[in-house]
């Protein structure tokens, strides 16, 4: 089997993998769909921001405890439970939207709601997949993890262009809650005996400042989770301002979904060149950002539909290289016992900094121009990598635990 795809010679694997991606086509068909419902209500990139900030602190306040929870209990069960928990909300909420109920702060509350769940299945999720595979295989399996769920983009916000024009958002609610169905069998389907279980945090202790003193005294961790910090704090709001870059600049907000699904196509494919690493360098972590933010400058100033394309490519592979390359380095370097925390933790770094990043950028695209909402994130980056290089040049580099 190809090394890009060598996770999938195990069952619980494809089954895994499977269930997630009819899933994850369901949750950004949801998400973009709740973009352009925020932005049809009011018109504003800063009301769709506060939307997204709703949705991601509780990762924020929640998420390094949600780990610690994760590493003492059976991944699978919890995962089953966040998985049912965000059917339910999505089918509430598109039942609230087909009887025209919804209104703006009911989203923000749904979003809250959704947040709260998601804040306790992303380590849950995210570690079991190191469980369903050999320790040699992990760094595969989570850079796969990430191809499937930014592959799935490419149809989702597609999809939801079609449908928000067609049948509705609510229709578009009401599909992604059926989705999860999908997952939450493949979660049954596994086979416990053919797990590859990683040891659980002995109760008691301090589970989240044993993680934080893990990222400290290890200077590429330490590396990794502050530029995932910045990176993502000022770099991924394209939710928040691709509707109104999309309004004002191509034709219509329901192009958004559409250049959402292309800049898909080159996320999917900066997961696969990663996941076709054995281990994941530094250079090639920074590297991902770089071309990220070169793409930000172009796909912000697009002329037209087509050249918005051309740049979305690159800035879509920069985007999923760079987080890609985050979670394999988060998961290669890591103890077994800490994996979820660790995780957890970086999902709070990537996350966790949308409810700042999300309004500044809403706010500056209303307030300045759409187009430096996305560029300035661009600007921040470039200088956060050309720190970092001089950081990681000029320090020792670590040795690496044992598994």
């Amino acid at each position: 089997m190809s090394s890009t795809f060598r996770s999938l010679r195990y069952r619980n694997a494809r089954l895994f993998f499977a269930g997630l991606a009819v899933s994850n086509v369901g949750t950004w068909l949801q998400l973009t769909a709740m973009s352009l419902l925020v932005y049809q209500l009011t018109g504003e990139a800063s009301a769709v921001g506060i939307s997204v900030a709703c949705q991601f602190v509780p990762m924020l306040v929640l998420g390094a405890w949600a780990g610690a929870v994760a590493d003492a209990h059976d991944k699978r069960r919890m995962a089953i439970l966040t998985q049912s928990g965000l059917a339910v909300q999505a089918l509430l909420l598109g039942s609230l939207d087909l009887s025209g109920a919804i209104n703006l702060p009911l989203i923000y509350v749904m979003s809250f709601v959704v947040g709260v769940v998601n804040a306790f299945d992303n380590p849950a999720r995210r570690g079991l997949v190191t469980e369903l595979v050999d320790h040699d295989d992990i760094p595969n399996a989570t850079s796969l993890n990430t191809a499937v769920m930014t592959g799935s983009r490419i149809f989702g916000p597609a999809l939801a262009a079609l449908f928000v024009a067609t049948i509705g958002t609510g229709w578009c609610f009401l599909i992604n809650g059926l989705t999860f169905f999908a997952i939450i069998f493949s979660l049954t389907a596994i086979r416990p005996d053919e797990m590859f279980r990683m040891p659980r945090r002995p109760r008691g202790g301090q589970p989240v400042r044993e993680a934080l003193r893990f990222v400290i005294g290890r200077r590429d961790m330490l590396l990794v989770y502050v530029t995932m910090v910045i990176v993502s704090t000022f770099a991924f709001n394209q939710t928040v301002v691709l509707p109104k870059l999309a309004d004002e600049r191509w034709g219509g907000d329901s192009a958004f979904g559409v250049v959402l699904a292309v800049t898909s196509i080159g996320s999917l494919t900066g997961s696969l060149l990663t996941a076709r690493h054995q281990r994941v360098s530094m250079r090639w972590f920074l590297g991902n950002i770089v071309v990220l933010s070169i793409s930000g400058f172009g796909l912000a100033w697009a002329p037209s539909i087509w050249i918005a394309f051309a740049w979305s490519i690159p800035f879509g592979l920069g985007g999923a290289g760079f987080i890609t390359s985050a979670n394999a380095i988060t998961q290669q370097e890591s103890p077994s016992d800490m994996r979820s925390r660790l995780m957890a933790l970086q999902a709070v770094a990537f996350l966790g900094s949308t409810p700042i990043g999300g309004p500044i950028t809403g706010f500056i695209a209303d307030g300045i121009s759409a187009e430096w909402a996305l560029a300035y994130g661009s600007v921040i980056s470039l200088l956060c990598v050309v720190g970092a290089t001089l950081y990681w040049t000029a320090t020792p580099h670590p040795v690496s635990p044992s598994p």
